[in-house]
């Protein structure tokens, strides 16, 4: 009797997990991957959320299938890449690009499951009813934690103490940095600053930009999320450095390409939280029951080579909060 008992709980064992995956395995899922950037420059992002799908049971090739669309920068891609991952007939799409990506998947379909990543005011621009209770056919993470911009406002005002006028970088066809932009000017109010907004749509508008930044004696330079800035980073660190000015920026790897500070989220762990999204998605949960996430981990990053090409001494106070120093 014992013998039949541990034969029975054995087989039972075993046939869990045989159960679990025979569940999914009958089905191959097609995830759609929708970006404005160009697909090399953000493949360390895509290799953590293949790696967190991994984790979670989902293979490339065997229950489910990557379709990747970028736009290689160009934003009047985006509708037809979206519409092209519709035809598709994909299963879900992970909406990149600063926002753009997500209104370019809204706009191509109601009906398909969208997870947006790092949208800075899902809310404010109309994509969801709520954080807590999306709606619709969206849900995801949010790149926006009130005061994040003001905390960069701080940083950089102590970074550079004296600091009575600030530049303030903007995409004016970006409708997402609205909500920006208001906390920016919030933020440098209690600090006596002084901002001067100043756009480039294109990046053809990028040298008059910090043309007229200069002509305009501002001592600092924010720069707002936005894929075209993300694209020209090594661009703008060059204007930035040959124009003295330290700038804050929002990811590391405008720091990597020349920028003095950027603090905010942290991009590998916010493509890698996406990865769960989507996993709770292909088992049936609808976006309108999944709340959208704010960031949870953030990372302050400074460039020391471009402090000391710019005269500038970085405070120990502000050193000592960066996680990552580039030497």
């Amino acid at each position: 009797m014992r013998r039949r008992a541990f034969v029975s709980g054995a087989l039972v064992l075993l046939a869990a997990p045989l159960a679990a995956e025979a569940q999914q395995g009958g089905k191959v899922y097609r995830i759609g991957v929708l970006g404005l950037a160009y697909r090399n420059t953000v493949k360390p992002w895509l290799d953590e959320f293949e790696h967190a799908l991994g984790n979670l049971g989902w293979a490339q090739g065997r229950n489910v299938v990557i379709e990747y669309r970028f736009a290689d920068g160009r934003q009047e891609r985006l509708a037809d890449l979206a519409a092209e991952l519709v035809r598709l007939r994909v299963d879900v799409i992970l909406a990149a690009g600063a926002g753009l990506g997500a209104l370019a998947a809204q706009h191509a379909s109601t009906a398909i499951p969208i997870v947006v990543l790092n949208h800075p005011d899902p809310v404010g621009s109309g994509l969801v009813a709520s954080l807590a209770r999306p709606g619709g056919n969206v849900t995801g993470l949010s790149a926006f934690s009130p005061d994040l911009v003001g905390r960069e406002v701080q940083l950089l005002k102590e970074a550079v103490p004296r600091l009575s006028r600030m530049a303030v970088l903007r995409n004016p066809t970006n409708p997402t940095q609205l909500s920006e932009l208001r906390e920016a000017e919030i933020a440098v109010r209690p600090l006596g600053m002084q901002l001067q907004i100043v756009d480039a749509p294109t990046p053809g508008e990028l040298d008059h930009a910090f043309s007229a930044i200069i002509k305009e004696g501002a001592g600092a330079l924010l720069i707002l999320r936005d894929p075209l800035f993300f694209l020209e980073r090594a661009r703008i660190a060059e204007r930035a450095t040959k124009g003295r000015l330290p700038a804050m920026a929002y990811t590391r790897e405008l720091v990597e390409a020349g920028l003095l500070m950027a603090y905010g989220p942290d991009q590998r762990d916010m493509w890698r939280r996406s990865a769960t999204f989507v996993d709770k998605i292909l088992k049936g949960a609808k976006p309108a029951d999944l709340p959208i996430e704010q960031p949870t981990k953030f990372e302050l990053v400074i460039n020391m080579k471009t402090a000391k090409a710019l005269g500038l001494t970085i405070p120990p106070s502000v050193l000592l909060r960066a996680d990552h120093v580039i030497e």
